[in-house]
């Protein structure tokens, strides 16, 4: 009985990741077209598969689930960890060089360009009319630039910043080089490839930050 009830246990979760999965897979597609303020929870489940009540048990509000999608879509998961716990960032950190480290998240930061671009630009949007969306793209924005401050403590403790910036300068560098909005112009709109990005991304924040190389 005792293997029976952890095997009905796993199933239950697994069902429930699922239907979590699928829900916030719904609002990704429909959150950005027709959009959040014409998307009612009714369509987000109807497109999940699930009833109306699943989502409001799951999720709670419309906002609420907006806030877990545009999460999940910075994270590129579900799992409980904190960006500064994620690999990439232990990957800058274990770099001396600055440029290095550059290079390291740029790579990242086209990774995570690519995946969230759509709904990011979509919050974007809905922000500018919706006080719940508005709400969710300040705490965003206040998000990254903690992430960007944590970055450039990171850039100074290698000593190689240029004398005139401080943590928050170069963190303000950081801030708007990293904006999804610069992915959006080049790569989608330009049509640069995600490495000429990276290359410029680098290019851009190490003149700006780093002194000349010798």
């Amino acid at each position: 009985m005792t293997v029976k009830r952890r095997y009905e246990s796993a199933h239950r979760q697994e069902q429930a990741r699922l239907t979590r999965r699928a829900i916030l897979d719904a609002a990704a597609v429909l959150f950005v077209d027709p959009g959040y303020a014409a998307t009612p929870l009714t369509a987000i489940a109807a497109k999940a598969g699930v009833a109306i009540q699943t989502v409001y048990k799951v999720f709670g509000s419309k906002q609420a689930l907006l806030s877990a999608l545009v999460d999940v879509t910075v994270a590129g998961d579900d799992e409980p960890v904190a960006l500064p716990d994620r690999q990439f960032v232990a990957d800058i950190r274990a770099l001396s060089d600055p440029r290095a480290m550059l290079t390291r998240y740029a790579q990242h930061l086209a990774e995570t360009h690519a995946r969230m671009v759509h709904v990011m630009l979509a919050l974007a949007g809905a922000a500018t009319a919706d006080p719940d969306a508005a709400a969710i793209w300040r705490k965003h924005l206040d998000q990254r630039r903690q992430g960007m401050t944590m970055f450039a403590a990171d850039l100074a403790a290698t000593g190689r910043l240029r004398p005139e910036h401080t943590i928050e300068t170069a963190a303000d560098v950081l801030w708007l080089a990293m904006d999804v909005r610069n992915y959006d112009w080049l790569v989608r709109q330009r049509g640069w490839t995600p490495e000429q990005f990276q290359h410029w991304y680098v290019d851009t924040v190490a003149a700006t930050l780093l002194p000349p190389a010798a």
